[in-house]
Order: structure tokens, then sequence, then C-alpha cells
């Protein structure tokens, strides 16, 4: 990032303006990105995904944009809104582990199912993008001190104190126990259920939160706006440390791995930031790059531990046995 960051102000000095690093930290960039990646951590530390958390972002957006979020003179309004939005994410939460733990559908199955359904509820609801969120809730949502967002900050202590319970207290251990072996977990009394379940509605609402800013960026009811945000949270939560294979997550870098993502695609719009070669590039290029990180990154934290269960893979085959489980990850 400090690489990356360097280089963009050396070529363009409107880089290090408040304006940009407003944009940068805020709904237009890292914010719900930080917000839907660290909910994106419970899932991967259970051993699972939600790819439905994009069209949860969309689905509140769209929802708000009917009137549900104001303030009209009193606060109530606009908390009475919130609370409603946030029933949604609750609802979408104990559906998706509802369907993952007791219907005992794979989680991206299950969630990819929600994700369908919730996209066709946003296009019945706007079929075109309408309905301008009350400015003043946008106005709010978008409070800084100089050019860093308060919500930005908020999202930084809340990372520190979830990392402090995931590495620090006996609720953390056990929710990473259970992500590295479930059948031993619970067979020391972990209660692998309510974990599992805790993570997806967790997930869920950490996406919910994640679409109040998205509202914030957009400012109108579309239908579409949500989509990039299932994938590009997987990656964030991964460049940050955590495990597709679970038991492993951290996240405060979750909001790093949304901002370092976030810092590609606001730089790279800048002038003089790319080559001429590849200015015909500059939609594409945000995607390779995301996806190539991501990929760096499942190289850099796991490569040693995949590498282990393909050998063991072709070891099993070689022999003519039917290759094992994969063996549980030791967590320290």
């Amino acid at each position: 990032m400090l690489v990356i960051g360097g280089y963009a102000a050396g070529r363009n000095a409107d880089f290090y303006s408040s304006f940009n690093l407003n944009s940068l930290l805020g709904s237009s960039g890292a914010l719900p990105l930080a917000l839907v990646a660290m909910g994106q951590v419970n899932a991967l530390m259970v051993g699972g995904f939600d790819v439905s958390v994009g069209a949860l972002m969309t689905l509140i957006v769209v929802v708000a944009s009917r009137g549900l979020l104001t303030i009209g003179g009193s606060w109530w309004s606009f908390a009475l809104g919130s609370i409603a939005l946030l029933a949604i994410g609750l609802a979408v939460g104990l559906l998706n582990a509802f369907l993952i733990r007791k219907v005992r559908l794979p989680s991206i199955i299950a969630t990819l199912a929600t994700l369908s359904v919730m996209q066709g509820i946003a296009l019945v609801l706007r079929p075109v993008p309408d309905g301008e969120i009350d400015p003043q809730v946008l106005d709010k949502l978008n409070a800084s001190v100089s050019f860093v967002p308060y919500a930005f900050i908020g999202v930084v202590v809340l990372a520190a104190v979830w990392d402090f319970w995931l590495y620090g207290t006996t609720g953390g251990l056990a929710a990473r126990a259970v992500g590295s072996d479930e059948a031993s977990s619970r067979r020391i009394g972990i209660p692998s259920e309510a974990i599992n379940w805790q993570a997806f509605v967790a997930c869920s609402m950490m996406a919910t939160l994640a679409g109040f800013f998205l509202i914030a960026q957009v400012g109108i009811g579309d239908a579409r706006v949500g989509s990039s945000f299932a994938l590009t949270s997987i990656a964030a939560a991964v460049l940050g440390g955590a495990s597709l294979l679970g038991g492993k997550g951290s996240y405060i870098g979750a909001v790093i791995g949304a901002l370092f993502l976030s810092l590609i695609i606001n730089i790279l719009p800048l002038p003089n930031i790319l080559p001429d070669f590849l200015l015909q590039w500059s939609d594409a290029l945000p995607l390779i790059c995301i996806g190539a990180f991501t990929l760096l990154a499942l190289v850099v934290y796991q490569g040693p531990e995949l590498w282990e269960r393909l050998q063991m893979f072709w070891r099993d085959l070689r022999s003519g046995r039917e290759p094992e489980p994969a063996p549980a990850t030791t967590q320290r």
C-alpha cells in the first residue's frame, strides 16, 4: 500500500488531496467493503462462504429508496427505518444459517439461492434506478473529521475489538476451533452448531451495515449496485489473512485488505497513473489486479498447507487408495 500510494502521489499530486483521501476511506471507497469483508471473515472462519452479501446490500439500498430511511425532522423515523433494514439482514442471516445447518446445503449453494431471491425482489422493487435517499441521511453517513470519516474510525475500533475477542478470549478460541476441525471441537463440548449460526448471522448483519454506506455512496435505489461485493469481500478477507479452509482470519486484516483493494480502484482513474499502452485497459485492470492479488495471498498464506494436501492426495492416488479427507488445520 505504501509503495502504490507513493507511486500514485509521485505521478499525480491530487492523490493526497483531502477530497481524494476522503473518497478512499469513505462510502465511495473502503468503508462499505471493509464492513462486508469483516462479515465475510465470520463465514470463512467456520469454513464457509456467503456469496449473498452483495445482493443483501443491494436489497438494503432498494428498500431504503422506497422512503424507509429518512430523517424528516425527526430522528425517530431514521431509527425505525434503520431497525427495519437491520431486521431484513437478520432474517437473511437466519435463513442462510438454516439452509446450511438444518437443510445441509453447502454454504455456497445456500447463499447462491438467497442471492437469486434477493436480486429478484430488488428488481421488482426497482426495475430502473429511482427513489432518491433523504439528503440529510447521506450527510450524516458521510460525516468526517478532516478527511477521515467518523464511520471509518468506528470500523477500525470495531475490528480491533473483534480481533481481541477472536485471539484473546475463549469464545474466539472456540470459533477458530470449529473452523479448524468441527467434529473434534464438538467432541470436546464446543457448541459448534451455535457458533455456525452466529457466524452466518453476523456476516449478514455486517453486510446490512455495509448497505447503509452503499446508500451513502449511490444516493438512489438501484437493483444492480452491490453485485461486485460478493467476490471482493472474500478477496479482501483473504488478503487480510483469512483462510479458505476455515479456522483463521483477522478483522483488522479484512479492513486493511479492503483498503488495499480500494486503493487500487481509487488510483487507476487518476491522470498520469497508467502508462499510455495500458490506458485502453483501465476498466479491466481493477478486476485483474483484485484476482491476481487474491491468488498471491492464497499462495503466501496457505501455500504450504495446500501443497501438503496435494501431496497426500497424489500419494493416495498412486497407491490405488481412495484419497483420505484433508487433515485438520492446527491453530496455535
